[in-house]
């Protein structure tokens, strides 16, 4: 078994050096949403050397890197897809417009904080990997439910957004069809979900409750500062009056039955 350390320590600059190689690339592109295939990458990678080199019961090694990197996959091949085929982010174009002639230094550090983020976010696969416990419980099927359910609902509302997004038609539109009806953001809600998976996968193992401070803290980035208000600012800066409708009639993140405007009027009036 390894250090505690010393694995993540090898984890942490490998994906600096990787950010590193990933920020002179920016330059010659003009595209920094490659850090984002990155990132996802970054802690699928570093899952599935935790299970392949740390000592815990082998089989639950076996079903974290499965998870883990199973996520990872999906999530990086859909982000390589969309930057590839995309011109750059709103987040990362906005950025640049701000930070002006600074801007390859701000990019340098902002992926050098990417790669600390993704170690940190990856510690969190350690508790699994480590423990001892040489059996299977209901907690690693109730994990198993809520990974399964959390990748369909992302897969499902990515592909509904993409859909929507290549009609012609639908050209300053917001997209109102299937999961988000329900959701202004349910790829982050079911993103968020997933991180659900391995506090319970980690439930009654050793330090396992450390592991609800992980979706706690991406659930405040989501709500606060990376996910939701930069995405909602952008979307009223290019749909303005239709995307303010859309949000009097439906919930921000978590998903619920959409309102109507005379509902929302009545309860304003109460």
């Amino acid at each position: 078994m390894w250090d505690l350390i010393e694995l993540p320590l090898w984890g942490l600059m490998a994906a600096s050096a990787i950010m590193l190689l990933l920020w002179f690339l920016q330059r010659k592109t003009g595209n920094a949403g490659i850090v984002d295939v990155a990132w996802s990458g970054s802690i699928g990678a570093l899952a599935v050397a935790y299970a392949l080199l740390e000592g815990g019961w082998g089989p639950r090694r076996a079903l974290l890197a499965l998870l883990a990197g199973g996520w990872s996959l999906r999530l990086t091949y859909h982000l390589a897809i969309r930057v590839l085929g995309e011109s750059e982010d709103g987040r990362y174009a906005t950025i640049r417009r701000e930070q002006g002639a600074n801007i390859d230094r701000w990019l340098f550090w902002f992926f050098q904080a990417q790669a600390v983020l993704a170690l940190l976010l990856s510690l969190t696969f350690l508790v699994p990997a480590r423990a001892s416990l040489d059996h299977w419980r209901v907690w690693d099927l109730v994990a198993i439910t809520v990974w399964l359910i959390s990748i369909l609902g992302e897969t499902i509302a990515d592909g509904q957004l993409s859909r929507w997004r290549r009609a012609p038609a639908n050209r300053g539109r917001t997209c109102r069809r299937g999961l988000w009806r329900f959701s202004r953001h349910p790829n982050y809600f079911f993103e968020w979900m997933h991180w659900l998976t391995y506090p319970l996968l980690a439930v009654g193992l050793p330090h396992g409750w450390l592991l609800w401070l992980t979706p706690a803290v991406m659930l405040y980035l989501v709500l606060r500062v990376t996910g939701v208000p930069p995405t909602e600012e952008r979307a009223l800066q290019s749909r303005g009056d239709d995307y303010r409708a859309y949000q009097r009639t439906t919930n921000a993140f978590f998903p619920g039955p959409p309102r109507t405007e005379s509902t929302k009027t009545s309860v304003e009036s109460r």
